[in-house]
């Protein structure tokens, strides 16, 4: 593991966020969920493109909040622009478990 200085980890934008809609994304080589997720007004809605299909259905995800990093450059996956990037733990069979929030917070809070 490579250490990192504390100013390092305060550059990343870790931010809660609502899953607003889901939908399967087409024409990627590995499945995926396109995600619009509200991070309240400051940050607003971003796209993330996720690879969780084996763990969600798309209509499990609406209304989850999620944690993702919304600094990071926007990047192109298949037809679709992502925003940020929603974070997740794989299992012991490669599926991905989001990480989330055990109590509410506001929209947009930054993990500290």
């Amino acid at each position: 593991m490579e250490p990192i200085e504390w100013e390092d980890f305060l550059k990343v934008e870790l931010r809660v966020g609502r899953i607003l809609h889901s939908e399967v994304l087409p024409g990627v080589r590995k499945p995926a969920y396109l995600l619009h997720i509200d991070f309240g007004d400051d940050i607003g809605t971003k796209k993330s493109i996720a690879q969780i299909t084996a763990l969600y259905r798309t209509d499990d995800l609406i209304g989850k909040d999620v944690v993702a990093v919304v600094n990071f450059p926007k990047k192109q996956i298949g037809h679709v622009m992502s925003e940020c990037l929603v974070t997740g733990f794989h299992d012991e069979q490669g599926g991905v478990a989001l990480c989330v929030p055990d109590r509410p917070v506001l929209l947009g809070t930054k993990l500290l």
